[in-house]
């Protein structure tokens, strides 16, 4: 594949100089401007402006040593990192992540991904992202609380409630948030919204959650009303078993379809009889067990080694939740061949370009993350908005509100795809639809900026 734009093409290969081996950040910049090509032939104005040239490099990348003592007394030390890619629209908001694979390149191409998702939302959020390279796993309360704070110390230098207002993101829930905000607070010696994703008795929001599997869900219902059709009587199987995963096969279930699979990092879980939830609730988020001890709970499951092999499972709609670049080509291909003709990304960037390129070629419904996605940092952006007016809403205020802000996404992307000439291709519409936004922006506050 190659850019057919010359101008851009050259901006392409300024970010492979400038970036070298940073596969993950260089793939979601070559999707990003390969979408926006016709752009860059109407637009005069961005390209005199230098837009495309700054959208692609963060404004600030801050990586720090993060020190703290395991329980046996030991020192260890991680890297932490936080990336303010854009704040064009807003104050930099993105998740932080705690995983071994986390490095600059992740978290680049997830600050600049959350960049166009957050213009997606019609927020005014600005596009981040954090982390380190801490696994959370098998750690006691006390490890992971030392972590925190050791962790936030230094990341407070950098953050405020309208500098930068990071979130949760694999590895980090309700737990490690708690123990970032109390030291926050502990050193700043103020209570402010400066971190989304807080319990409700701190502030945090009801649905926030649920937020982003329902909203991958509200945005896939979208896309089958397009073709006449909904959830109802349609096999699902969803990857991964952490909350986006858990509450988007509860919406899909609700909305009528039937779920048969779930996966962890391990294998994966396949029920014919539709995928108990309750069981899996108190694996996951109770016991943080592994999904392979469904298959010893409710039988006549099956559990099988290999978390990949789940994408073989026939079904109408797949909906992948667990991490980057987890449908190739080849599973994309053997998905098409078992009869899925849906696909919604819950995950950030879980399909490779190849496999994009598959879903693209069938014609089949393709939902790409940043925005079928966006219902977690939506809520956030909802969050934020309570914290400033120190006004908490019900469960069913902000569910209504997130099921609005994905159809507008729907309806804003798709628009999108028509104006450029290729109706139905989402991956476009929603390129184009976030980076208008966010590109208007960066001419108006001028090349200073």
């Amino acid at each position: 594949m190659a850019l057919t734009n010359e101008y851009l093409a050259g901006v392409y290969e300024d970010v492979k100089k400038r970036n070298p081996g940073e596969s993950e950040f260089l793939q979601a910049v070559y999707e990003v401007l390969d979408s926006l090509q016709p752009i860059a032939e109407k637009r005069k104005d961005f390209v005199d402006a230098g837009v495309f040239e700054r959208i692609v490099e963060p404004e600030r990348c801050i990586s720090f040593r993060v020190s703290w003592v395991d329980d046996a007394g030991k020192v260890r030390v991680n890297r932490g990192y936080r990336v303010q890619f854009n704040s064009a629209i807003g104050p930099y908001k993105g998740g932080i992540r705690f995983n071994p694979t986390v490095c600059a390149s992740e978290i680049k191409f997830l600050g600049f991904e959350q960049t166009f998702k957050n213009s997606l939302t019609g927020l005014p959020m600005g596009g981040g992202k954090g982390g380190a390279d801490f696994d959370p796993k098998g750690k006691s309360d006390g490890e992971i609380m030392r972590f925190c704070q050791s962790f936030m110390t230094e990341l407070a230098k950098h953050i405020g409630p309208d500098t930068d207002v990071p979130a949760g993101d694999k590895g980090v829930g309700s737990r490690e948030i708690g123990y970032m905000f109390g030291q926050y607070k502990r050193l700043q010696n103020e209570y402010t919204g400066v971190l989304t994703g807080k319990s409700i008795y701190s502030g945090g929001s009801l649905a926030r959650t649920e937020a982003t599997g329902y909203g991958l869900c509200y945005f896939v219902q979208e896309m089958l009303a397009s073709r006449g059709t909904s959830f109802e009587g349609k096999t699902v199987v969803v990857s991964a078993s952490g909350n986006v995963a858990i509450f988007a096969c509860e919406k899909a279930t609700q909305l009528g379809g039937k779920v048969v699979a779930m996966s962890d990092s391990n294998g994966y879980i396949y029920d014919a009889n539709g995928i108990n939830l309750d069981v899996v609730k108190q694996i996951k988020l109770v016991e943080r067990g592994r999904i392979k001890e469904y298959a010893e709970c409710v039988p006549g499951s099956v559990y099988t080694e290999g978390c990949s092999g789940i994408w073989t499972i026939p079904c109408d709609i797949a909906l992948p939740c667990g991490t980057q670049n987890e449908i190739d080509e080849a599973s994309a291909k053997t998905l098409i061949a078992n009869g899925c003709w849906c696909v919604g990304e819950g995950a950030n960037m879980p399909s490779t370009l190849e496999a994009i390129e598959v879903f693209r070629e069938s014609g089949i419904l393709f939902g790409p993350a940043k925005a079928a996605n966006a219902g977690g940092v939506s809520v956030s952006g909802l969050e934020m908005t309570q914290n400033s007016t120190r006004l908490p809403w019900s469960f069913e205020e902000v569910d209504a509100k997130l099921l609005d802000i994905m159809k507008n996404i729907y309806k804003n992307a798709y628009a999108a795809s028509v104006e450029m000439g290729r109706p139905g291709d989402l991956v476009v519409g929603a390129n184009v639809a976030g980076f208008l936004k966010v590109a208007n922006a960066m001419v108006w506050q001028g090349v200073a900026y």
